[in-house]
């Protein structure tokens, strides 16, 4: 990073800090500064490892000064921003915006409803965060329904049931309820009845091509005006599969000329004669539709607000019309926009994540390189840190970036504090050394907490160095923990100065291993594995601690094998 562009960053950096701290009357942490700065500012995210070093000096300046100080240094810096602060009403602020007609309900009731072709990537994350927080902030109530009522096309994983329930976990949240719509085909069977009884909905054998041309043209179909005990005798044969998949379907009655062609009587039900992969659910061939699945669940279970995508706009306007018919009312509805995350390389889909683990280009959905949260939970990364920044997302209906770094600086703020510190050495260059140097070196467990003691690192005839520490003749440098060295002869020869010459600016820190006492280390990143060697102590580190590799970043201890401790890499 050049000073220009460390110019440019710290200015950000001080205004979101000086936001943040005005706003909620507190310190500013580095979390809540990165993800604002990111999104405003995408010429940084090429950067992203190394601006949370420089939002943290940032950070801590700002946390040093009064309130009325960080005030009017801010009204300096952005005086339509802090007149925005300033005008809000007074209360408990949200990251959320206010769902709508909240008085209008005994309870707030909302639903998260995946459908389980497979466990959850960073994209299906922002539902369960917001909507979570939103039960916190209501009090209300909130329950996950599997959507799995495609046993064709979005075949559901049998597996990704309770992977789902474990994500959902994982982010912080507990459903009130938990439902599966391939046991609730017979709740949808005498909806659909009692919509045929009130000439709502008709038996259908045209082709689809046939349909949609009709359609098209804003004519009616020719088995639109069926008597009513025909439907409801086809709709039974339906039920019994007498059908083939294709040669028949029920559709909703609606407005044949609407507008919206989209809205010209769409079906409701199909056959499909894949069976479904639960047992209890492998008899059925007349399966629903979502949108009318999902209607009638949304009733039967009282859901308030519902969130969706902004391009399943014409699901809640097919919708309306079957809640017309039996004079329910509609819940309230909220779009947004696609959620962009950047720094993976893969597509965001659970289709194509399935397909390079069957092809053996992934080792898995917990595979670093994966954009799922199995991945980031195995990569040591906490799921409320995932959820602080979906909910920072808001609900726009525009699309949003969410920048991994933002996520990155929400866990430190989380984790940094417990983290003890250990050193590593990647693709180490061994230095003998010289001198007289002590036996063992003793750097803290944590720079902030003298109280947690120290590290004992034996030192041994010669250390590893990486490549780029390397010093350049004569140049003295501090290995940490250990002392003042001058690289002279191919050799670190100790020089015995004191810590007096690192304050001075004269000589840089640098971490390291002993070359023999070292144990060897493989981590697992979104890059692929990075290979090294650590301070002989992190081979008794006890599976799931979480540890920081001194300037190399933080990652999560795996697993021991009898020849290298496996970590995964959580971030810088």
């Amino acid at each position: 990073m050049d000073d220009d562009l460390r110019g440019r960053v710290e200015r950000e950096a001080e205004k979101h800090a000086l936001l943040n701290a005005v706003k909620h009357e507190s310190d500013a942490n580095v979390g809540a500064v990165m993800g604002p700065l990111m999104g405003e500012n995408p010429a940084f995210r090429e950067h992203a490892d190394s601006i949370p070093g420089v939002i943290g000096g940032v950070v801590n300046e700002v946390n040093g000064l009064e309130h009325d100080e960080r005030r009017d240094r801010l009204e300096t810096l952005a005086p339509e921003e802090l007149a925005e602060i300033e005008a809000e009403d007074e209360g408990e602020d949200h990251p959320l915006p206010d769902l709508p007609n909240v008085e209008e309900y005994d309870e707030i009731r909302m639903r998260c409803a995946p459908n389980p072709n497979g466990p959850w990537h960073m994209g299906h994350a922002r539902m369960p965060a917001v909507i979570g927080t939103y039960k916190e902030r209501y009090d209300g109530w909130f329950c996950v329904r599997f959507d799995d009522t495609d046993p064709e096309t979005k075949r559901p994983d049998l597996d990704a049931y309770d992977a789902i329930l474990e994500d959902t976990e994982y982010l912080g949240f507990e459903p009130d309820a938990t439902f599966k719509a391939s046991d609730r085909l017979e709740i949808y069977y005498d909806h659909a009845r009692k919509l045929i009884e009130m000439g709502g909905a008709y038996t259908c054998s045209c082709s689809a091509e046939a349909f949609s041309e009709l359609k098209n043209n804003g004519e009616a179909c020719p088995h639109r005006d069926k008597d009513t005990e025909t439907v409801l005798d086809e709709f039974e044969d339906m039920i019994a599969g007498v059908y083939d998949s294709g040669e028949m379907v029920l559709r909703i009655k609606t407005d044949i000329e609407h507008k919206n062609p989209a809205l010209r009587d769409w079906v409701a039900f199909r056959m499909i004669d894949t069976p479904h992969p639960r047992e209890k659910a492998a008899e059925f061939r007349c399966w629903p539709m979502l949108d009318f699945q999902s209607g009638i669940d949304d009733h039967i279970v009282d859901i308030t607000h519902i969130i969706r995508g902004i391009d399943l706009q014409d699901s809640a306007k097919r919708q309306r019309f079957v809640y017309e018919y039996f004079g329910w009312e509609y819940p309230e509805v909220l779009h947004w926009g696609h959620v962009n995350v950047d720094e993976y390389d893969l597509q965001m889909s659970t289709s194509t994540i399935k397909r390079l683990i069957e092809d053996g280009e992934l080792n898995g959905w917990d595979d670093p390189r994966a954009p799922t949260l199995k991945s980031l939970r195995r990569r040591g990364i906490r799921g409320e840190a995932i959820t602080d920044a979906m909910v920072q997302l808001g609900t726009s209906t525009s699309d949003v970036d969410l920048a991994m770094s933002s996520v990155y600086a929400a866990n430190r703020d989380r984790i940094d504090e417990e983290t003890d510190r250990r050193f590593l050495v990647r693709d180490g260059n061994q230095i003998p050394l010289g001198g007289s140097p002590p036996d063992e070196a003793n750097p803290p467990l944590h720079p902030n907490h003298e109280d947690r003691g120290v590290r004992e690192i034996p030192v041994g005839g010669s250390v590893l160095l990486e490549p780029d520490d390397l010093p350049a003749r004569e140049e003295r440098i501090w290995l940490k923990g250990l002392g003042c060295f001058q690289y002279t002869r191919d050799t670190l020869q100790y020089t015995g100065e004191d810590i007096d010459v690192v304050r001075e600016g004269d000589v840089d820190v640098i971490h390291w291993v002993p070359a023999t006492e070292s144990v060897p280390v493989r981590m697992r990143t979104i890059d692929g594995d990075v290979t090294g060697r650590a301070e002989p102590a992190v081979a008794e580190l006890e599976p799931d601690e979480i540890v920081q590799f001194e300037r190399v970043g933080f990652a999560r201890i795996d697993h021991h094998d009898d020849d290298e401790t496996v970590t995964y890499y959580a971030h810088p």
